[in-house]
């Protein structure tokens, strides 16, 4: 079991310096930034929280499977940790408006859009029964968080009692048991699909998954828009249907958890989490942006602030790279 391991490790990093050396510049594919749609699972959950709420005027919609509120962990490891993953008596999740505050501060400073904005956004929340690193009532307090804006209707919470933490894609080849919580983190629950569920959600009425993910999966070079602090992999990947180089197709960032990054799980993530299928049929580009271990040693992305104090709010270096992404994503191609 360890030497088999070892060699799916020794895979995935060979695969990731392969990646990085083939990548090519991200393409401008003059897509639509409006109705841009973000989702995550574990780190990548809080992450797509922080993205919506940093860019709430841009954002119009957020898929969180097990990620808790916005500034949950405020600043802290110890909270990130506690409260923000295993709440209890003595250290319970953080209060809706103990957060709000913290959002309204920065608006007003102009350092993360309005929270007006969030009224008109959608909001689809997952939490897995036996899931034992973010509990439920984490999950909860998401959404307390969101309904201070959001009106209920605007927000879907489901749940699964036998589920693990990992994304419930049926689709994958590599999925897990329903309740497993290990590597790849890729699980199958039944004919449970959380990428077409939250994207319904999010998008409205879609178009069936098509049977085969027939489009590009690029390698890009994701170093052109991160700085070294940023803890950011230097290539990561782009899901582009087929048709959508021709513009107009919609964008939807699929943020990845904790050990799913750059040198664990080599593309697995961008082929196998079950986007793909539904962005073919749909015109959807998804953005597969991707962290390393240099600064974070699971490759979790930053919502507790080691990358900076600023972590939560527009000018992050791990916000603002994604932000850039999306305006190269949006610009017209060269003639």
């Amino acid at each position: 079991m360890t030497s088999t391991l070892s060699r799916r490790v020794f895979l995935a990093l060979w695969l990731s310096a392969a990646c990085a050396r083939a990548a090519e510049p991200l393409p401008a594919l003059a897509a639509s930034a409006e109705n841009l749609t973000v989702s995550g699972l574990s780190s990548g959950g809080f992450m797509a929280v922080q993205f919506h709420v940093a860019h709430s005027a841009l954002v119009r919609g957020a898929g969180v499977l097990a990620g808790g509120p916005y500034y949950c962990a405020r600043g802290s490891a110890i909270r990130a940790l506690s409260s923000c993953m295993s709440p209890h008596f003595f250290l319970p999740a953080p209060k809706p408006d103990v957060l709000r505050e913290e959002v309204e501060k920065q608006a007003a400073a102009h350092r993360i859009d309005a929270p007006v904005n969030l009224a008109a956004s959608r909001v689809w929340l997952f939490s897995g029964g036996r899931d034992p690193l973010v509990k439920s009532g984490v999950v909860d307090a998401a959404q307390a968080f969101y309904l201070q804006w959001l009106p209920e209707s605007a927000l879907a919470y489901e749940r699964l009692p036998n589920a693990g933490h990992a994304m419930i894609a049926p689709r994958a080849k590599d999925a897990r048991a329903c309740e497993a919580t290990a590597p790849p983190y890729l699980n199958r629950c039944g004919d449970f699909d959380a990428p077409g569920r939250l994207l319904a959600h999010l998008l409205g009425k879609l178009q069936p998954p098509a049977p085969a993910a027939s489009g590009e999966l690029l390698a890009f070079r994701q170093s052109e828009f991160t700085r070294p602090e940023a803890g950011m992999a230097d290539a990561a990947w782009l899901y582009l249907p087929t048709g959508c180089r021709a513009g107009g197709c919609r964008i939807h960032i699929a943020f990845h958890g904790c050990r799913q990054h750059a040198g664990a799980l080599g593309e697995a993530w961008a082929r196998e989490s079950g986007y793909n299928p539904w962005a073919e049929s749909n015109r959807l580009i998804i953005l597969y942006p991707r962290t390393s271990s240099a600064r974070e040693p699971n490759g979790c992305w930053d919502w507790w602030g080691y990358t900076g104090a600023d972590y939560h709010l527009q000018s992050a270096p791990q916000i603002s790279a994604v932000r850039r992404m999306i305006e190269r994503l949006a610009a017209k191609p060269a003639p």
